[in-house]
């Protein structure tokens, strides 16, 4: 099975954060999508990470969200006033240096890798 990436681009101004993301999944196939005001990379269709203006946005699931949230510059992530558990919002501190931000991409791979496949419906673009 190739490991080629499948990358959407989105739009014409480069997110140095984007980039660094694309560099950590390297040899993985995943895509990009522009989602909560921001680019989400989704690995078998599932979110992954994503990058906002005042941080990253990390899906760890459940299981792995309290001893996420109690990491340096993690916080609960929430959406329309709504808490989103599973999901933490890092600030930019928290992913600073490379190996921070590997931590982190690491956490999401290690839950997202375990979710099927997310296949969208016929006729969905």
């Amino acid at each position: 099975m190739s490991m080629a990436r499948s990358v959407v681009r989105t739009g014409a101004v480069l997110d140095p954060m984007v980039e660094r993301l694309r560099a950590a999944l390297a040899g993985r196939q995943f895509t990009e999508q522009k989602m909560f005001g921001g680019t989400c990379f989704l690995l078998n269709g599932n979110m992954l990470v994503g990058t906002s203006k005042r941080g990253l946005l990390v899906r760890v699931g459940k299981e792995a969200h309290m001893a996420a949230i109690a990491r340096p510059h993690a916080r609960l992530m929430e959406m329309g006033g709504r808490s989103m558990e599973g999901y933490v919002h890092v600030a930019a501190e928290g992913t600073a240096t490379s190996a921070d931000l590997a931590s982190w991409v690491h956490l999401a791979l290690a839950f997202v890798e375990t979710l099927p496949e997310k296949v969208k419906p016929a006729g969905k673009r």
